[in-house]
């Protein structure tokens, strides 16, 4: 199975691809799409949405999970990433491909046994459940396989979007 995780941003969007069995994961591919705090939020969605439909087309994932927006104290912040979100979920659908959401704590108890757990924690175990010689250097591609590999263990029983 392949699956493609997404850790949306309104200026870097994490993504993770990774093949699983449900117990054993390997890195396909990570990177993160980038965009220009300086260009109109539409600008940055179409470039979001440009990357991901290349993303689909280069590495055919069969499904595909992103982490729910957290809402925090910024409501601004969380509006960007909605709408970042809704562009994942557009470019997934169009494609054919089924989409999971997962709240961040569920991705971290999933990686980690721990809920709260730090962004280091969830690194350190991605990295070692995909037994990469290093994290990788961005913390989005980082969250991006975090999301992959919980949906792999928990494709089961998904959370309904």
């Amino acid at each position: 199975m392949r699956i493609l995780g997404i850790d949306c941003g309104s200026q870097a969007t994490g993504y993770g691809v990774i093949d699983t069995d449900g117990t054993r994961h390997t890195m396909v591919a990570c990177g993160v799409i980038r965009t220009k705090a300086s260009e109109e939020l539409s600008l940055r969605l179409k470039t979001i949405g440009e990357g991901l439909r290349r993303i689909i087309a280069d590495y055919a994932p069969e499904e595909a999970a992103v982490e729910d927006t957290f809402t925090g104290e910024n409501v601004r912040s969380a509006l960007k990433l909605t709408h970042v979100r809704g562009v994942a979920l557009f470019v997934c659908a169009e494609a054919g491909i089924p989409v999971a959401a997962y709240p961040p704590a569920q991705v971290k108890l999933a990686l980690v046994g721990n809920g709260r757990a730090d962004k280091q924690q969830v690194a350190w175990m991605t990295r070692v459940l995909l037994k990469l010689d290093e994290s990788p250097r961005s913390p989005d591609a980082s969250d991006a396989l975090a999301v992959a590999i919980c949906h792999a263990a928990r494709r089961s029983t998904p959370v309904p979007l």
